[in-house]
């Protein structure tokens, strides 16, 4: 009889241990079980990258369910990703899903935006849409493609460096740099003390120079004055000045109608100009006026009233160029 309840005890506790088991297991495990009631939205995706089934669904950073399972279409363009949602929460339309990943190589879960949480909620078996998680590997590869033409830049940005030091900063060229670098540096000090030189002769010469401009000034307010004088002058005695501009422009007509007159051959002057036979004559006159007041000057008043020529005499007048007989 001992042993009959001693078989008992002992089974009881074997099954008092293993529900105890179970329900450890019902409650740290990921899965939804029948004491928590849930309904099933269906994601389609084009890929699903490295998610598994019993993954977590998050939303908002709490676990509202589980993934179900996955599956590829018939025609292999999508897949179709089954989530198990507690009852308890509720999923609007508005919101957005999105395949995501635990840290850099942690487990990928589906996580739930709510949005503006304003459409109407999702009921069982409804399907939305979610755009395909990042995928490692494909990053890896354009990272690859990117690093590649990077590799190529940097090649050729090398190649652009060596043409630059071969062709600009060669040795003549930063040779030819350093001198006019030099040049410039002495420009610089002879501008310095040409500037110097400058303010220093201000300096010295600002006395000099400031009563140059005073003296420069009274001298233009001199200048003004005699101008108004000039000025004023010429406004009161316009009319006589314009008859005398008036005067001027007569004589210059009447002298030009004699001079037309004597060019014509009118008057004395004009038959003096245009006869030759008399201007013979007064060339002639002129000439014998000439040897007389010469013989004036040499013989004298006195010989021309009193001396009487005698026969072997030359022919009077006599010119007084002419050498003289002193033997007589």
């Amino acid at each position: 009889m001992s042993q009959r309840r001693l078989e008992v005890k002992v089974g009881a506790f074997i099954v008092l241990c293993l529900g105890l088991l179970a329900g450890l297991v019902i409650q740290f495990s990921k899965g939804i079980t029948i004491f928590h009631p849930a309904y099933t939205i269906i994601l389609d995706a084009g890929n699903v990258g490295g998610l598994r089934a019993r993954a977590n669904v998050l939303m908002s950073g709490v676990q509202v369910g589980t993934v179900a399972k996955t599956e590829l279409s018939p025609g292999g363009t999508n897949v179709s990703i089954y989530l198990k949602i507690n009852k308890q929460y509720v999923v609007r339309k508005d919101a957005s899903f999105k395949i995501e990943q635990s840290g850099f190589l942690g487990d990928q879960y589906v996580a739930i935006y709510c949005g503006e949480n304003t459409g109407d909620p999702l009921t069982n078996n409804e399907h939305a849409r979610a755009p395909e998680p990042f995928n490692l590997q494909d990053a890896a590869r354009a990272a690859s493609g990117f690093i590649a033409r990077l590799d190529g830049t940097a090649k050729k940005l090398d190649e652009a460096i060596n043409d630059v030091r071969r062709d600009v900063l060669n040795d003549q060229v930063l040779t030819n740099l350093a001198n006019t670098i030099l040049s410039l540096r002495q420009a610089s000090a002879d501008a310095e003390v040409a500037v110097n030189n400058i303010n220093d002769l201000v300096k010295s010469n600002g006395a000099p120079a400031s009563a140059a401009v005073s003296n420069l000034l009274a001298f233009s307010d001199r200048l003004n004055g005699i101008a108004d004088r000039v000025q004023g002058l010429v406004a009161t005695n316009t009319p006589q000045i314009t008859s005398t501009i008036s005067n001027l422009q007569t004589s210059s007509r009447q002298i030009t109608n004699i001079l037309g007159q004597i060019e014509a051959g009118k008057g004395t002057a004009g038959a003096l100009i245009s006869n030759q036979e008399m201007a013979d004559n007064f060339a002639a006159l002129a000439r014998n006026l000439a040897i007389t007041t010469g013989n004036l000057n040499r013989l004298g008043l006195w010989h021309f009233l009193w001396y009487k020529p005698q026969p072997d005499d030359a022919k009077w007048p006599v010119d007084p160029a002419a050498p003289r007989d002193t033997t007589k």
